[in-house]
């Protein structure tokens, strides 16, 4: 798949087939998040990828939004540690994972990290040294649903010159 069909297709799935996804493509994708673009090239980010039953309903239970974490094979937490541009170098990385795990056929859903109140509570159970910061949880499977896209129109949102 092309990068702009890619883009121009990818949709957040929270509903997953128990079809389990093989670690060459686990693997792929984080190494695409790898070789996200960096603030300074600091790299800041870790990724934990959580596979097991138990580990996921663990996740799960511990979000507000992200209950369906649980149903997903996998489940990749993005770490990254306490600099300047965490936050931006994090969202690049969680960015990359969605386009790779669409562009291999998977499907993903960006659960938030950073803000909530269960980020600590996250690190702990993944074993999170204190001074990484969780951005994101992006469960990842093979899509059981087929949304259609409700995104405003590009006439909508583009402003030529000035807003």
């Amino acid at each position: 798949m092309d990068a702009i069909t890619a883009l121009q297709s990818r949709r957040s799935i929270r509903t997953f087939r128990k079809e389990p996804v093989p670690r060459e493509l686990i693997e792929q994708i984080i190494d695409c998040a790898r070789l996200s673009p960096t603030a300074r090239n600091e790299q800041p980010w870790e990724f934990v990828v959580v596979t097991g039953e138990k580990g996921r309903r663990d996740l799960a239970e511990l979000t507000d939004f992200g209950r369906f974490i649980a149903k997903a094979p996998v489940c990749v937490a993005v770490f990254c540690r306490d600099c300047k541009y965490y936050i931006e170098d994090g969202s690049a990385a969680t960015m990359s994972i969605l386009l790779a795990a669409h562009a291999l056929g998977l499907a993903a859903c960006w659960v938030a990290g950073d803000k909530k109140t269960y980020a600590k509570e996250v690190g702990s159970l993944l074993g999170a040294p204190d001074d990484m910061k969780l951005v994101a949880l992006i469960p990842i499977g093979y899509s059981d649903e087929a949304p259609q896209p409700r995104k405003r129109s590009l006439q909508d949102v583009l402003h030529l010159e000035r807003f």
